[in-house]
């Protein structure tokens, strides 16, 4: 059953939906907020991915991420268990992507028919990742492609807004997590090759600044200087892929 963080998220989810026109919006990102998602990852996976083949974007809202993807050469399957957000990504146009309605915990997908499955802006809303990190795995094939981004548990100011939250009495409307904890999760649900990306964002509100954390020098002080990359980076991306001697 499901408990009462994940309802309460899929009522603003449902929300979002109703009120938003904008992928953004619908999402529940700010709009600087989703374009530095989606650049982060589109230049991570053109460089790490075969453009074709069957790609799963799950938990898909409005389908940034699925048009982007078919637009790369990609069939494409979204999936969101929100239907207005499903109906509204459809109404952008796209024939080749598919739309589907599903829980990303109980994917209703044959196992191993795909080759790749993305899954952004999702793990936040769950109580934890446990279930949909195996659901992800299950559905690629041997050598098939696992992508997953977490909201960073470590990050200065997600530390600070706990805090605060604990000494109001306030319960916590995301779920921050461990990018070690994700590492185990997938080695558990049998990926390998597992890479970690950091991802710097900030505030809308200085978003004129974003450039100084994103270009190599940033990139490299995030993935080599201890600490940085935890301490300083809103999210992160696992990458990995399903093992072949599975």
């Amino acid at each position: 059953m499901t408990n009462s963080f994940e309802r309460a998220w899929r009522k603003r989810f449902e929300g979002f939906a109703t009120y938003s026109e904008d992928d953004a919006g619908i999402a529940g990102w700010s709009p600087t907020g989703l374009a530095t998602r989606l650049r982060q990852f589109t230049s991570r996976w053109e460089s790490a991915s075969s453009k074709g083949g069957l790609w799963l974007d799950a938990g898909c809202g409005a389908g940034t991420y699925s048009r982007f993807m078919a637009g790369q050469g990609a069939k494409v399957i979204g999936a969101d268990y929100s239907l207005l957000s499903l109906q509204k990504a459809k109404a952008r146009g796209d024939d080749a992507v598919s739309w589907c309605k599903a829980d990303v915990n109980h994917l209703p997908i044959k196992a191993g028919c795909c080759d790749g499955v993305i899954c952004f802006g999702v793990t936040q809303a769950l109580e934890d990742s446990v279930a949909v990190t195996q659901e992800l795995s299950t559905v690629v094939r041997p050598g098939g492609q696992v992508w997953v981004d977490a909201l960073n548990g470590w990050c200065l100011p997600h530390i600070l807004e706990r805090f605060l939250r604990w000494v109001r009495g306030r319960p916590m409307h995301l779920r921050y997590e461990s990018h070690r904890n994700m590492k185990a999760l997938m080695r558990n649900a049998k990926l390998i090759n597992i890479k970690l990306h950091w991802l710097p964002i900030l505030p809308s509100r200085w978003s004129q600044y974003q450039w100084l954390v994103e270009n190599r020098l940033a990139e490299w002080v995030f993935n080599y200087v201890p600490f940085a990359g935890p301490l300083f980076c809103h999210a992160f991306i696992l990458h990995g892929e399903r093992s072949s001697n599975d």
